[in-house]
């Protein structure tokens, strides 16, 4: 009789490509993939740690699954349970904990705990030094999404000061060149149309690699995309200096598309963070991209509310993300994370005050985006990568992010198709088919 696995994910996109690493890992052992939804016989959680909301989140699924299924087999992975495996144990519900360097280990702990006579007393735990930890082969075949994530790197070196993923990431590790290359190469010809380079420091890729830096990976990418996008995930704004820049510009394949890392905008508290760069430096950057690819859209994430953050800095913050004009932004309030140096800091800020800023910083967001949604109407015609399907409306993206809806019939996921767009409704942009 095969076996059933279900498979939940928490966080961001490097945790989903795992989890779909995982999954065609127990497909290839025999097992069979199931809804996490459905009663299955093991379940796999991939957590995140990167707020005590997300830690909560994991030991929330925990005590529901062994509530709902208590014959089932329970192991969890990812950056929660590298940073906390005794935590998770002393809940007395998870079979199996390990970390992030091994989490194909997984489909093993899974044989040998059904070829028991009777589940482990106590949870096995078998996490390892990050710090020293190798970056652990994986590939995916497929994805079960329009758009494929693919893991270029793992780790990050920055140490920012509110962080706590570089404790449960360790050190960059880059995936080499041509591994990247031929995985891309597969999924495009599996059909896959959109490719979404991934990783905790994505723009880190090739540190450890000698002279190899982001581009020369992108480029070699661009030379066996054919009909597909590139996109990249979440990026550092030092990344783009002037060489940078032009060299990405050059691209045919990369998605006029950039999601920025921004945090803040005020030099302070970008320096209490512990960033890179300051206000300045990261506007610079933008500039430079919206010169040389002028079709551009750009998305962020803030933390607003960290520690010692004035009134005035929160005033550049606005003022930052208006010169930006960010199609989209992500708003984080600031939350203590254990063992970081901004959970020590003076000037620690009243909920309200977080709560306040957080509000009116989503305002402005909210309108940025209202302005770039009417900006587009300016160049009507695009191509859309229909991802999803509501209410008589397919639902996708043009290249640069700009989210499209179009009246149909029937589903159109994973269909790239050229629209006319007419008018803006809500947070989206009405298109109809063009006929040209």
């Amino acid at each position: 009789m095969q076996r059933t696995v279900g498979i939940l994910t928490l966080g961001c996109k490097v945790n989903q490509y795992e989890s779909e690493a995982i999954a065609e890992a127990f497909e290839r052992a025999g097992f069979t993939l199931s809804a996490p939804t459905n009663p299955c016989d093991i379940y796999v959680i991939n957590t995140c740690t990167v707020t005590g909301e997300s830690d909560r989140k994991a030991r929330q699924l925990l005590r529901r699954l062994a509530k709902e299924n208590p014959d089932a087999l329970l192991l969890v992975t990812g950056c929660y349970a590298q940073a906390r495996p005794d935590e998770i144990a002393a809940l007395g519900l998870a079979h199996y904990i390990c970390g992030n360097d091994n989490k194909l280990s997984l489909v093993e702990a899974a044989k040998a705990l059904l070829a028991a006579d009777q589940p482990p007393e106590k949870a096995i735990i078998a996490v390892n030094d990050i710090e020293k930890a190798a970056l652990e082969p994986m590939c995916i075949t497929r994805s079960p999404r329009t758009r494929a994530y693919v893991k270029i790197e793992d780790g990050c070196e920055n140490r920012c000061t509110y962080c706590a993923i570089p404790a449960a990431r360790g050190r960059v590790r880059s995936k080499p060149l041509q591994d990247i290359v031929d995985e891309v190469k597969a999924l495009i010809a599996g059909g896959c149309l959109e490719v979404v380079l991934t990783g905790i420091e994505t723009a880190s890729w090739g540190r450890d690699l000698g002279a190899l830096r982001l581009p020369d990976l992108l480029e070699a990418i661009d030379k066996i995309a054919g009909p597909a996008r590139i996109r990249l995930g979440s990026l550092d704004p030092s990344l783009f200096r002037a060489e940078t820049v032009e060299r990405l510009a050059k691209l045919t394949h990369l998605a006029p598309h950039f999601h920025l890392s921004i945090q803040s905008g005020s030099s302070a508290v970008l320096a209490a963070m512990r960033r890179k760069y300051n206000r300045d430096q990261a506007l610079a950057g933008i500039r430079r991209l919206r010169e040389a690819i002028p079709s551009v859209e750009l998305t962020a994430d803030f933390i607003v509310g960290f520690p010692g953050e004035s009134d005035t800095d929160f005033a550049d913050t606005l003022d930052f993300a208006r010169q930006a004009a960010f199609l989209q932004m992500h708003v984080f309030t600031y939350s203590k994370r254990e063992n970081t140096p901004a959970a020590t800091m003076k000037g620690q800020l009243d909920e309200a005050t977080k709560k306040a800023r957080s509000a009116a910083l989503i305002a402005c967001g909210e309108a940025l985006r209202q302005a770039r949604l009417q900006s587009a109407l300016q160049a009507p015609l695009q191509a859309v990568l229909f991802e999803t399907y509501e209410q008589g409306l397919a639902i996708g993206h043009t290249d640069s992010f700009l989210p499209v809806a179009m009246p149909s019939n029937k589903p159109l996921h994973g269909v790239l198709l050229p629209v006319r767009i007419t008018e803006i409704k809500g947070d989206l942009l009405l298109a109809e088919r063009r006929k040209d």
